[in-house]
């Protein structure tokens, strides 16, 4: 049996066919490469913007909230605040201590319950970066409560990695001639103690474009550098002397009302040789006749006439 010789004419593609095909392709993927691309530099775009939008600032409205908050109650002026003047690796490098009524951004766990507090202990630190030794690191320091040394102790948070500069003026005085301190604020043996008129922070980051994030150690000239400053003015009712200062006391009963034998006794008489009355302790309300008062706080007796005395609440 003879097989047919002839082969059809219709099997394969032409040499324009695949030609035309490749072409197509070509197109397609150019699209595709090129959307591509244009996705990741809005990315970048948008990792940019919002890196110099909100790094910096949120670093610097943590400050100023916690600056805001500051209180003074109970310490003498030496633990107000204190500003360390410092230089790392030939850039600022200023710290910043005090004690804020901020609520506690770290919690704590008691015996299974979570602790927090709204008065603590807040400072400012910078370190090397362990990693580049052209930039710092800063952290906020957070004690829980306040201790005998508010400037020491607690845990910290990171806050950023490619800091070039944190420098803190402190001005004795507010005005146009005002003058900063020159070697620090609060330290011992100075006579620049308590809380200033003002405080200008000065933070510089070093901002990188996220396209060249890989390329840190080869290409150290695409970091961008970015500067913010703050002006922060404290209240100067914070700024009185020694002897304005709110320190607690132990209440101290008035003259004579220890030495009275039935001043605290049911239906006894009270300075005056008043009436009697019912029970002579009270809490915040006041009574006619009776004897005496007990009250949480510091006592006030005002005589009255034709009774025993009255008592006031507690200051």
């Amino acid at each position: 049996m003879k097989l047919p010789t002839t082969i059809s004419k219709k099997a394969g593609f032409t040499l324009a066919e695949v030609l035309v095909t490749v072409l197509i392709m070509g197109g397609i993927m150019v699209s595709v490469t090129q959307i591509l691309y244009t996705a990741r530099i809005s990315r970048d775009n948008i990792h940019n913007i919002r890196e110099s939008q909100l790094a910096g600032p949120a670093i610097m409205d943590m400050i100023e909230r916690d600056l805001r908050g500051l209180i003074t109650y109970n310490r003498t002026k030496e633990h107000h605040l204190r500003v360390i003047d410092d230089v790392d690796m030939g850039v600022d490098g200023d710290s910043l201590d005090f004690v804020t009524t901020t609520d506690s951004l770290i919690q704590r766990y008691d015996q299974g319950n979570l602790l927090s507090s709204t008065i603590n202990e807040v400072g400012y630190r910078l370190r090397p970066n362990p990693e580049y030794d052209n930039f710092l690191e800063i952290y906020r320091r957070e004690d829980f409560g306040v201790d005998d040394l508010p400037f020491e102790g607690g845990q910290f948070t990171f806050l950023h990695d490619r800091v070039k500069g944190f420098d803190i003026q402190v001005y004795a005085e507010d005005g146009p001639d005002a003058e900063p301190a020159t070697d620090g604020w609060g330290m011992e043996d100075e006579e620049e103690i308590g809380v200033p008129a003002r405080l200008e922070i000065t933070l510089v980051l070093e901002l990188q474009r996220r396209i060249e994030r890989e390329a840190l150690r080869m290409a150290p000239t695409y970091l961008v550098e970015v500067t913010y400053k703050r002006v922060i003015r404290l209240p100067e009712s914070l700024r009185g002397g020694e002897e304005e200062l709110v320190v607690p006391l132990i209440p101290i009963p008035a003259s004579g009302d220890s030495d009275s034998p039935d001043a605290d006794e049911p239906g006894g008489t009270g300075n005056n040789g008043g009436g009697s009355g019912g029970s002579g302790r009270s809490r915040g309300n006041s009574r006619l006749g009776s004897g005496s008062a007990d009250s949480g706080g510091t006592t006030l007796r005002n005589n009255t006439s034709g009774g025993g005395s009255s008592s006031s609440d507690g200051l």
